[in-house]
Protein backbone atom coordinates (compact mmCIF):
# COMPACT_ATOMS: atom_id res chain seq x y z
CA UNK A 1 0.00 0.00 0.00
CA UNK A 2 1.22 3.10 -1.18
CA UNK A 3 1.00 6.00 1.74
CA UNK A 4 1.30 9.31 2.49
CA UNK A 5 1.38 11.40 5.52
CA UNK A 6 -1.00 14.36 6.07
CA UNK A 7 0.21 16.76 8.80
CA UNK A 8 -3.26 18.30 9.33
CA UNK A 9 -4.33 20.09 12.49
CA UNK A 10 -5.88 17.45 14.30
CA UNK A 11 -3.76 14.91 13.33
CA UNK A 12 -0.88 13.68 11.32
CA UNK A 13 -3.17 11.17 9.52
CA UNK A 14 -1.45 8.39 7.22
CA UNK A 15 -3.58 8.02 4.27
CA UNK A 16 -3.52 6.13 1.34
CA UNK A 17 -3.16 6.39 -2.70
CA UNK A 18 -5.73 4.90 -4.66
CA UNK A 19 -4.35 5.43 -8.20
CA UNK A 20 -5.65 9.29 -9.15
CA UNK A 21 -6.79 10.17 -5.57
CA UNK A 22 -5.68 10.18 -2.15
CA UNK A 23 -7.72 9.00 0.29
CA UNK A 24 -7.74 9.40 3.86
CA UNK A 25 -10.41 7.44 5.28
CA UNK A 26 -12.46 6.53 8.78
CA UNK A 27 -11.44 9.45 10.66
CA UNK A 28 -13.39 9.91 13.60
CA UNK A 29 -14.23 13.71 13.95
CA UNK A 30 -16.30 13.60 16.84
CA UNK A 31 -16.81 11.32 19.80
CA UNK A 32 -20.20 10.99 22.09
CA UNK A 33 -21.96 8.68 24.87
CA UNK A 34 -24.98 7.10 23.72
CA UNK A 35 -27.58 9.87 23.40
CA UNK A 36 -25.08 12.18 24.27
CA UNK A 37 -24.05 15.63 22.23
CA UNK A 38 -20.38 15.24 20.11
CA UNK A 39 -17.86 16.54 21.31
CA UNK A 40 -14.38 17.16 18.74
CA UNK A 41 -11.86 14.75 18.75
CA UNK A 42 -9.10 16.60 20.61
CA UNK A 43 -6.27 17.18 19.12
CA UNK A 44 -3.21 14.41 18.92
CA UNK A 45 0.16 14.28 18.48
CA UNK A 46 0.51 10.92 17.55
CA UNK A 47 0.49 9.61 13.91
CA UNK A 48 -3.31 8.56 13.06
CA UNK A 49 -4.10 5.57 10.34
CA UNK A 50 -6.71 6.56 7.93
CA UNK A 51 -6.64 3.63 6.01
CA UNK A 52 -10.08 1.49 6.70
CA UNK A 53 -13.60 2.76 5.25
CA UNK A 54 -15.82 4.38 7.83
CA UNK A 55 -18.29 2.09 9.91
CA UNK A 56 -22.10 2.58 9.76
CA UNK A 57 -24.44 3.23 12.38
CA UNK A 58 -26.46 0.07 13.70
CA UNK A 59 -29.57 -0.11 10.84
CA UNK A 60 -31.85 -2.48 9.71
CA UNK A 61 -31.36 -4.06 5.84
CA UNK A 62 -29.72 -1.09 3.59
CA UNK A 63 -31.57 -1.61 -0.10
CA UNK A 64 -29.51 0.17 -1.76
CA UNK A 65 -26.67 -2.04 -0.58
CA UNK A 66 -25.15 -5.02 -2.15
CA UNK A 67 -23.90 -7.12 0.69
CA UNK A 68 -20.69 -8.67 0.15
CA UNK A 69 -20.86 -7.62 -3.44
CA UNK A 70 -18.54 -4.36 -3.18
CA UNK A 71 -15.46 -5.81 -1.11
CA UNK A 72 -16.37 -2.95 1.45
CA UNK A 73 -18.09 -5.07 4.14
CA UNK A 74 -18.69 -2.11 6.27
CA UNK A 75 -18.89 -2.75 9.89
CA UNK A 76 -20.78 -1.19 12.28
CA UNK A 77 -20.73 0.86 15.52
CA UNK A 78 -23.20 3.08 17.34
CA UNK A 79 -20.40 5.29 17.78
CA UNK A 80 -20.53 6.40 14.04
CA UNK A 81 -18.68 9.66 14.03
CA UNK A 82 -16.13 9.15 11.13
CA UNK A 83 -15.36 10.80 8.01
CA UNK A 84 -13.66 9.88 5.10
CA UNK A 85 -11.69 12.59 2.25
CA UNK A 86 -10.92 11.58 -1.28
CA UNK A 87 -8.55 14.61 -3.12
CA UNK A 88 -6.56 14.62 -6.00
CA UNK A 89 -3.41 12.76 -5.25
CA UNK A 90 -1.33 16.11 -6.44
CA UNK A 91 -3.19 18.49 -4.64
CA UNK A 92 -1.37 20.11 -2.07
CA UNK A 93 -1.52 22.17 1.08
CA UNK A 94 -3.06 25.81 0.07
CA UNK A 95 -4.45 25.30 -3.16
CA UNK A 96 -7.69 26.14 -2.03
CA UNK A 97 -10.08 23.64 -4.28
CA UNK A 98 -13.70 23.37 -3.95
CA UNK A 99 -14.85 21.43 -0.94
CA UNK A 100 -18.28 19.05 -1.42
CA UNK A 101 -19.41 17.51 1.33
CA UNK A 102 -21.83 14.43 1.38
CA UNK A 103 -24.42 14.23 3.46
CA UNK A 104 -25.83 10.60 2.65
CA UNK A 105 -29.43 9.39 2.57
CA UNK A 106 -31.54 6.94 3.31
CA UNK A 107 -34.59 7.90 5.62
CA UNK A 108 -32.24 8.63 8.42
CA UNK A 109 -32.41 4.75 8.93
CA UNK A 110 -29.62 3.27 6.80
CA UNK A 111 -26.28 4.32 4.93
CA UNK A 112 -23.05 5.58 5.77
CA UNK A 113 -20.68 7.99 4.34
CA UNK A 114 -18.37 4.78 2.90
CA UNK A 115 -21.09 2.85 0.89
CA UNK A 116 -19.94 1.93 -2.54
CA UNK A 117 -22.72 3.38 -3.94
CA UNK A 118 -21.63 6.95 -3.38
CA UNK A 119 -17.82 6.44 -3.65
CA UNK A 120 -16.91 10.38 -4.99
CA UNK A 121 -13.67 8.95 -7.52
CA UNK A 122 -15.11 10.14 -10.53
CA UNK A 123 -16.44 13.30 -9.04
CA UNK A 124 -12.65 13.96 -7.71
CA UNK A 125 -10.53 12.67 -10.60
CA UNK A 126 -12.59 14.61 -13.83
CA UNK A 127 -13.13 17.91 -11.65
CA UNK A 128 -10.55 18.20 -9.03
CA UNK A 129 -12.67 18.81 -6.13
CA UNK A 130 -12.40 17.49 -2.97
CA UNK A 131 -15.53 15.57 -1.62
CA UNK A 132 -16.24 14.61 2.35
CA UNK A 133 -18.25 11.93 3.19
CA UNK A 134 -20.35 12.02 6.65
CA UNK A 135 -21.38 9.23 8.55
CA UNK A 136 -23.67 10.03 12.11
CA UNK A 137 -25.89 8.40 13.97
CA UNK A 138 -29.31 7.20 12.53
CA UNK A 139 -32.55 6.09 14.07
CA UNK A 140 -33.20 6.12 17.57
CA UNK A 141 -29.19 6.91 18.44
CA UNK A 142 -29.83 10.34 16.04
CA UNK A 143 -32.88 11.26 15.61
CA UNK A 144 -35.48 10.21 18.52
CA UNK A 145 -35.53 12.90 21.29
CA UNK A 146 -37.79 12.21 24.18
CA UNK A 147 -36.57 15.71 26.35
CA UNK A 148 -34.49 13.19 28.23
CA UNK A 149 -33.09 12.29 25.22
CA UNK A 150 -31.43 15.12 23.11
CA UNK A 151 -33.33 15.33 19.42
CA UNK A 152 -31.21 15.91 16.61
CA UNK A 153 -27.78 14.29 17.76
CA UNK A 154 -27.09 13.05 13.65
CA UNK A 155 -27.77 16.67 12.84
CA UNK A 156 -25.42 18.08 15.39
CA UNK A 157 -22.93 14.88 14.41
CA UNK A 158 -23.07 16.64 10.89
CA UNK A 159 -22.01 20.03 12.34
CA UNK A 160 -19.21 18.59 14.16
CA UNK A 161 -17.63 17.27 10.82
CA UNK A 162 -18.13 20.44 9.17
CA UNK A 163 -16.31 22.02 11.86
CA UNK A 164 -13.21 19.54 11.59
CA UNK A 165 -13.62 20.40 7.41
CA UNK A 166 -13.12 24.24 8.66
CA UNK A 167 -10.04 23.16 11.28
CA UNK A 168 -8.30 20.54 8.81
CA UNK A 169 -9.36 20.76 4.93
CA UNK A 170 -6.41 23.16 4.26
CA UNK A 171 -4.15 20.31 5.08
CA UNK A 172 -5.34 18.43 2.07
CA UNK A 173 -5.44 21.14 -0.73
CA UNK A 174 -8.99 22.09 0.34
CA UNK A 175 -10.75 25.86 0.43
CA UNK A 176 -12.66 26.11 3.93
CA UNK A 177 -14.34 29.51 2.45
CA UNK A 178 -15.77 27.34 -0.18
CA UNK A 179 -17.63 24.27 0.76
CA UNK A 180 -20.62 22.98 -0.78
CA UNK A 181 -22.85 20.23 1.36
CA UNK A 182 -24.86 17.89 -0.95
CA UNK A 183 -27.23 15.40 0.12
CA UNK A 184 -29.82 13.12 -1.49
CA UNK A 185 -33.25 12.13 -0.47
CA UNK A 186 -32.67 11.76 3.62
CA UNK A 187 -29.56 13.96 2.80
CA UNK A 188 -31.24 16.20 1.06
CA UNK A 189 -33.40 17.17 4.01
CA UNK A 190 -30.75 17.34 6.07
CA UNK A 191 -28.62 19.80 3.97
CA UNK A 192 -32.12 22.07 4.09
CA UNK A 193 -31.71 22.08 7.87
CA UNK A 194 -28.36 22.72 7.70
CA UNK A 195 -28.80 26.51 6.11
CA UNK A 196 -31.13 26.92 9.61
CA UNK A 197 -29.05 25.49 11.92
CA UNK A 198 -27.81 27.29 15.18
CA UNK A 199 -24.02 27.30 14.44
CA UNK A 200 -23.78 26.94 10.77
CA UNK A 201 -23.17 30.18 9.44
CA UNK A 202 -19.68 29.71 8.84
CA UNK A 203 -19.51 26.49 7.73
CA UNK A 204 -20.50 26.05 4.30
CA UNK A 205 -21.15 28.66 1.06
CA UNK A 206 -23.30 26.38 -1.19
CA UNK A 207 -25.89 23.52 -0.33
CA UNK A 208 -26.89 21.26 -3.25
CA UNK A 209 -30.07 19.14 -1.78
CA UNK A 210 -31.37 16.30 -4.11
CA UNK A 211 -34.63 15.04 -3.76
CA UNK A 212 -35.32 16.38 -0.54
CA UNK A 213 -38.82 15.06 1.13
CA UNK A 214 -39.72 18.44 2.34
CA UNK A 215 -43.64 17.45 1.19
CA UNK A 216 -43.45 15.45 4.66
CA UNK A 217 -40.56 17.58 6.93
CA UNK A 218 -43.55 19.91 8.57
CA UNK A 219 -46.40 19.23 11.28
CA UNK A 220 -44.14 15.88 12.79
CA UNK A 221 -44.49 16.79 16.50
CA UNK A 222 -47.01 14.40 17.38
CA UNK A 223 -45.66 11.48 15.40
CA UNK A 224 -42.30 12.47 16.78
CA UNK A 225 -44.21 12.35 20.55
CA UNK A 226 -45.84 9.01 20.06
CA UNK A 227 -42.36 7.55 18.64
CA UNK A 228 -40.71 9.07 22.07
CA UNK A 229 -43.53 7.21 24.24
CA UNK A 230 -42.59 4.46 22.87
CA UNK A 231 -38.68 4.28 23.09
CA UNK A 232 -37.16 1.60 24.52
CA UNK A 233 -34.30 0.52 26.09
CA UNK A 234 -31.51 -0.48 23.83
CA UNK A 235 -29.05 -3.42 24.35
CA UNK A 236 -25.47 -2.34 25.63
CA UNK A 237 -23.97 -4.24 23.03
CA UNK A 238 -26.02 -2.74 19.86
CA UNK A 239 -26.27 -4.60 16.04
CA UNK A 240 -28.17 -4.51 13.82
CA UNK A 241 -30.68 -7.62 14.89
CA UNK A 242 -31.40 -5.39 17.89
CA UNK A 243 -31.83 -1.93 16.17
CA UNK A 244 -34.24 -3.46 13.66
CA UNK A 245 -36.42 -4.69 16.41
CA UNK A 246 -36.30 -1.92 18.46
CA UNK A 247 -37.30 0.43 15.74
CA UNK A 248 -40.09 -1.96 14.94
CA UNK A 249 -41.51 -1.23 18.41
CA UNK A 250 -40.98 2.34 18.08
CA UNK A 251 -42.68 2.78 14.87
CA UNK A 252 -45.37 0.30 14.79
CA UNK A 253 -48.88 1.65 13.93
CA UNK A 254 -47.82 4.70 12.53
CA UNK A 255 -49.07 4.69 9.27
CA UNK A 256 -52.38 4.77 10.47
CA UNK A 257 -52.30 7.20 12.24
CA UNK A 258 -50.07 9.70 10.76
CA UNK A 259 -50.54 8.72 6.88
CA UNK A 260 -47.82 10.16 4.61
CA UNK A 261 -45.53 11.62 8.05
CA UNK A 262 -45.10 7.63 8.62
CA UNK A 263 -43.19 7.01 5.24
CA UNK A 264 -39.93 8.83 7.04
CA UNK A 265 -40.84 8.24 10.81
CA UNK A 266 -37.37 9.87 12.00
CA UNK A 267 -36.35 12.58 11.27
CA UNK A 268 -34.96 16.23 12.51
CA UNK A 269 -37.21 17.43 15.20
CA UNK A 270 -38.29 21.65 15.02
CA UNK A 271 -38.06 23.80 18.42
CA UNK A 272 -35.15 21.54 19.40
CA UNK A 273 -31.17 22.74 19.29
CA UNK A 274 -29.96 23.29 16.61
CA UNK A 275 -33.28 24.30 14.69
CA UNK A 276 -35.82 26.69 14.88
CA UNK A 277 -39.85 26.49 16.09
CA UNK A 278 -41.37 25.16 13.06
CA UNK A 279 -43.10 28.54 12.95
CA UNK A 280 -40.21 30.19 12.61
CA UNK A 281 -38.62 28.16 9.78
CA UNK A 282 -39.54 30.46 6.79
CA UNK A 283 -38.03 33.64 8.69
CA UNK A 284 -34.43 31.20 9.20
CA UNK A 285 -34.66 30.30 5.68
CA UNK A 286 -35.14 34.07 4.76
CA UNK A 287 -31.90 35.08 6.26
CA UNK A 288 -30.09 31.97 5.10
CA UNK A 289 -30.87 33.16 1.66
CA UNK A 290 -28.27 35.78 1.73
CA UNK A 291 -25.38 33.56 2.30
CA UNK A 292 -26.10 30.21 0.99
CA UNK A 293 -26.43 29.62 -2.63
CA UNK A 294 -28.37 26.49 -2.92
CA UNK A 295 -29.17 24.08 -6.10
CA UNK A 296 -32.58 22.18 -5.16
CA UNK A 297 -34.40 19.61 -7.05
CA UNK A 298 -35.74 16.05 -7.56
CA UNK A 299 -36.47 13.61 -10.46
CA UNK A 300 -38.92 13.68 -12.53
CA UNK A 301 -40.72 10.07 -11.08
CA UNK A 302 -39.76 9.98 -7.90
CA UNK A 303 -42.08 7.56 -6.68
CA UNK A 304 -41.39 5.16 -9.21
CA UNK A 305 -38.81 3.23 -6.83
CA UNK A 306 -40.91 2.89 -4.39
CA UNK A 307 -43.56 1.84 -6.54
CA UNK A 308 -41.22 -1.32 -7.92
CA UNK A 309 -41.18 -2.71 -4.10
CA UNK A 310 -44.84 -2.74 -3.89
CA UNK A 311 -46.29 -5.63 -5.85
CA UNK A 312 -49.82 -4.52 -5.71
CA UNK A 313 -48.97 -1.28 -6.93
CA UNK A 314 -46.12 -3.03 -9.71
CA UNK A 315 -49.12 -5.25 -11.34
CA UNK A 316 -50.77 -2.12 -12.54
CA UNK A 317 -47.43 -0.92 -14.96
CA UNK A 318 -47.48 -4.46 -16.56
CA UNK A 319 -50.98 -4.23 -18.04
CA UNK A 320 -51.51 -1.23 -20.36
CA UNK A 321 -55.74 -1.31 -19.11
CA UNK A 322 -53.76 -0.06 -15.82
CA UNK A 323 -50.56 1.83 -16.68
CA UNK A 324 -51.76 4.93 -16.63
CA UNK A 325 -53.54 4.23 -13.07
CA UNK A 326 -49.64 3.50 -11.90
CA UNK A 327 -48.61 6.71 -13.54
CA UNK A 328 -50.89 8.37 -11.83
CA UNK A 329 -50.27 7.26 -8.30
CA UNK A 330 -46.63 7.84 -9.25
CA UNK A 331 -47.24 11.23 -9.81
CA UNK A 332 -49.60 11.83 -6.95
CA UNK A 333 -47.06 10.84 -4.85
CA UNK A 334 -44.09 12.57 -5.92
CA UNK A 335 -46.27 15.59 -6.22
CA UNK A 336 -47.28 14.63 -2.36
CA UNK A 337 -43.83 14.24 -0.76
CA UNK A 338 -41.36 16.17 -2.90
CA UNK A 339 -43.13 18.85 -5.27
CA UNK A 340 -45.11 20.45 -3.64
CA UNK A 341 -42.32 21.33 -0.40
CA UNK A 342 -39.61 21.97 -3.39
CA UNK A 343 -41.83 24.48 -4.80
CA UNK A 344 -42.27 26.51 -1.06
CA UNK A 345 -38.67 26.42 -0.51
CA UNK A 346 -37.61 28.17 -3.98
CA UNK A 347 -40.52 30.92 -3.34
CA UNK A 348 -39.38 31.51 0.37
CA UNK A 349 -35.25 31.17 -0.65
CA UNK A 350 -36.12 33.68 -3.53
CA UNK A 351 -38.53 36.12 -2.28
CA UNK A 352 -35.81 36.74 0.46
CA UNK A 353 -33.01 37.62 -2.49
CA UNK A 354 -31.37 34.16 -2.23
CA UNK A 355 -29.63 32.80 -4.99
CA UNK A 356 -31.44 29.52 -5.70
CA UNK A 357 -31.51 27.34 -9.06
CA UNK A 358 -34.03 24.22 -9.60
CA UNK A 359 -33.96 21.44 -11.28
CA UNK A 360 -35.69 18.53 -12.48
CA UNK A 361 -33.73 15.46 -13.27
CA UNK A 362 -35.65 12.90 -16.04
CA UNK A 363 -32.93 10.14 -16.19
CA UNK A 364 -32.99 6.54 -16.78
CA UNK A 365 -31.44 3.51 -18.21
CA UNK A 366 -34.65 2.14 -19.36
CA UNK A 367 -38.36 2.67 -18.63
CA UNK A 368 -39.06 1.30 -15.45
CA UNK A 369 -37.07 3.33 -13.36
CA UNK A 370 -36.76 6.40 -15.41
CA UNK A 371 -36.72 9.37 -13.05
CA UNK A 372 -37.03 7.41 -10.34
CA UNK A 373 -35.69 8.28 -6.68
CA UNK A 374 -32.12 7.61 -6.49
CA UNK A 375 -31.62 7.36 -9.87
CA UNK A 376 -29.25 10.54 -10.05
CA UNK A 377 -26.72 8.50 -7.40
CA UNK A 378 -25.83 6.58 -10.32
CA UNK A 379 -24.98 9.35 -12.82
CA UNK A 380 -22.89 11.15 -10.03
CA UNK A 381 -20.89 8.16 -8.25
CA UNK A 382 -20.82 5.64 -11.10
CA UNK A 383 -18.89 2.74 -9.29
CA UNK A 384 -21.44 0.25 -7.70
CA UNK A 385 -23.20 -2.06 -9.61
CA UNK A 386 -26.86 -0.85 -8.45
CA UNK A 387 -28.08 -4.27 -8.79
CA UNK A 388 -30.72 -4.07 -6.54
CA UNK A 389 -34.18 -3.58 -8.56
CA UNK A 390 -32.05 -3.89 -11.72
CA UNK A 391 -32.02 0.53 -11.82
CA UNK A 392 -30.06 0.39 -14.67
CA UNK A 393 -31.71 -2.48 -16.69
CA UNK A 394 -28.54 -3.99 -17.73
CA UNK A 395 -26.64 -0.97 -19.26
CA UNK A 396 -22.60 -1.13 -18.01
CA UNK A 397 -21.25 1.04 -15.88
CA UNK A 398 -18.96 2.49 -18.16
CA UNK A 399 -22.07 3.70 -20.36
CA UNK A 400 -23.55 5.67 -17.50
CA UNK A 401 -20.30 7.32 -16.29
CA UNK A 402 -20.26 8.81 -19.67
CA UNK A 403 -23.23 9.91 -19.47
CA UNK A 404 -23.15 11.05 -15.62
CA UNK A 405 -20.10 13.08 -17.03
CA UNK A 406 -22.14 16.39 -17.80
CA UNK A 407 -24.08 16.40 -14.01
CA UNK A 408 -20.94 15.65 -12.70
CA UNK A 409 -19.21 18.92 -13.84
CA UNK A 410 -22.75 20.58 -13.21
CA UNK A 411 -22.50 20.15 -9.82
CA UNK A 412 -18.83 20.78 -9.65
CA UNK A 413 -19.52 24.18 -11.53
CA UNK A 414 -21.76 25.64 -8.90
CA UNK A 415 -19.92 24.00 -5.96
CA UNK A 416 -16.77 26.57 -7.65
CA UNK A 417 -19.28 29.01 -8.44
CA UNK A 418 -22.37 29.09 -6.98
CA UNK A 419 -23.83 28.79 -11.08
CA UNK A 420 -25.04 26.04 -13.07
CA UNK A 421 -23.84 27.82 -16.30
CA UNK A 422 -26.31 26.09 -18.35
CA UNK A 423 -30.05 25.84 -18.52
CA UNK A 424 -30.21 22.14 -19.57
CA UNK A 425 -28.45 19.24 -19.47
CA UNK A 426 -30.12 17.09 -22.50
CA UNK A 427 -31.24 14.41 -22.13
CA UNK A 428 -30.42 14.62 -18.09
CA UNK A 429 -32.33 17.50 -16.78
CA UNK A 430 -33.54 21.14 -16.95
CA UNK A 431 -33.36 24.24 -14.72
CA UNK A 432 -36.73 25.14 -14.70
CA UNK A 433 -37.11 28.09 -12.59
Amino acid sequence: MNERRIPAPAATYVARLDGPVLRATGIRYAQAERYGLPVAVPHSREEVAALEFSPRCPQRSNPLATPGGDGRNLPTDEHCQYLSVTAPADAESGEDLPVMVWIHGGSYETGGGDEAYSDPLALVIEQRVIVVTVTYRLGPLGFLGDGERPANLGLLDQIEALRWVQRNIGTFGGNPANVTVFGQSAGGDAVVNLLVAEGTEALLRRAIAQSPPLGIARGRARMAAAMARRAVELPDVLDDAAMVDAQRRIVAGLPLRHGWLASMPFGPQYGHRPLPEEGDLDEALARAAGRVDVLIGSTSREAALFAELMPAISRLRLHPATRPLYEAAVRMATRRVYDGGLDHFVDVYRSAGGNVTRYLLDWGAGPRFQGAHVIDLALLFPTHPWSVGEMLEGVPLDVVATQGAPLRAMWAEFARTGHVGVAALPGILRVVN
